[in-house]
C-alpha cells in the first residue's frame, strides 16, 4: 500500500469515528503537508459526515501550515482557488467550505483571501468573473461566508448586498444559507427581503455545531430575524 493510501485510510478512520472531534489531535502525528493530499481526496468521500469533518480538519491543517510558514499556507489557499477554476478540470466540492474554515482559524490568510471567497457570489457587472453558475457549488460559498462571519464579520460585511440578492436564488439551500449569514451579520438592510421568505418551508440542511442538522428556509429566516430584531 502506498504512503498516500495509508495516510488517507488512517485519517478517514479518525474523521469517521463517533468521537472524531476528540481524535482530531491525532492528526498532529503527521506533518501538515502530508495531510493535504489525503484531505483533498476525502472532501469527496461518500459519507457526508466525513466530508464535513474533512472541512474541519482542513482548518486545522491550514493553521498548522501558517505557523510553520505563511508561504506554505498561501500555497494551500491558491490550491483551493485552482480547484475552483473551471480550467483545472476539478469540481470545487468542499473547497469554499475548507477555504473558509482555514480563514476562520487564521487571520492573516483571512485578510488576504476573504475577498476571493466572497467574489464567487458576486452577480453584477462589477464582479471579477468569479461568479459560480452552479447552484450546488454556491451553497459551499454561502456556508463558507457564514463560517467566516462567525469569527470575522468585518471581512464578510462587504458582500451584504449580494447576500440579500441571494434571498431570491432559485436554490432553496442558497436562500436559506444567505439568510443565515445575514443573521450573523445583523443586516438590517435585509429585513424586508427576509420577511418575504417567512412562508418558505422548503427543507434544507446545514452543518453547524459540529453536526449536520435538518431545518427549513423559514427556520433559518426566523433565526435571522430574531437576531437582527
Amino acid at each position: 500500500m502506498s504512503r498516500f493510501r495509508r495516510v488517507k485510510r488512517d485519517v478517514r478512520e479518525i474523521l469517521a469515528a463517533p468521537d472524531w472531534k476528540d481524535r482530531l489531535v491525532e492528526l498532529e502525528e503527521w506533518a501538515p503537508g502530508q495531510l493535504v493530499a489525503p484531505l483533498f481526496s476525502l472532501r469527496l468521500d461518500r459519507d457526508e459526515d466525513v466530508r464535513w469533518h474533512t472541512v474541519v480538519a482542513f482548518g486545522l491543517v491550514g493553521e498548522r501550515l501558517a505557523r510553520a510558514g505563511m508561504d506554505k499556507a498561501r500555497v494551500l489557499m491558491r490550491t483551493f482557488m485552482w480547484h475552483m477554476n473551471e480550467e483545472s478540470g476539478n469540481l470545487g466540492w468542499g473547497i469554499p467550505e475548507s477555504m473558509a474554515e482555514v480563514m476562520a482559524r487564521q487571520e492573516t490568510l483571512a485578510r488576504e483571501f476573504s475577498s476571493i471567497l466572497a467574489s464567487y457570489i458576486y452577480c453584477d457587472k462589477a464582479c471579477d468573473g468569479n461568479y459560480l453558475d452552479h447552484p450546488d457549488l454556491r451553497r459551499g460559498v454561502f456556508w463558507g461566508l457564514g463560517r467566516l462571519a462567525q469569527v470575522r464579520p468585518d471581512l464578510v460585511s462587504h458582500a451584504e448586498r449580494f447576500l440579500i440578492a441571494a434571498l431570491e436564488d432559485d436554490d432553496a439551500y442558497n436562500r436559506g444559507l444567505a439568510a443565515w449569514v445575514l443573521g450573523i451579520l445583523g443586516s438590517k438592510s435585509a429585513l424586508s427581503s427576509l420577511r418575504k421568505l417567512k412562508g418558505d418551508s422548503t427543507e434544507v440542511s446545514i452543518f453547524r455545531n459540529d453536526v449536520v442538522e435538518t431545518t427549513t428556509v423559514k427556520g433559518l429566516v426566523d433565526e435571522a430575524l430574531q437576531v437582527i430584531g
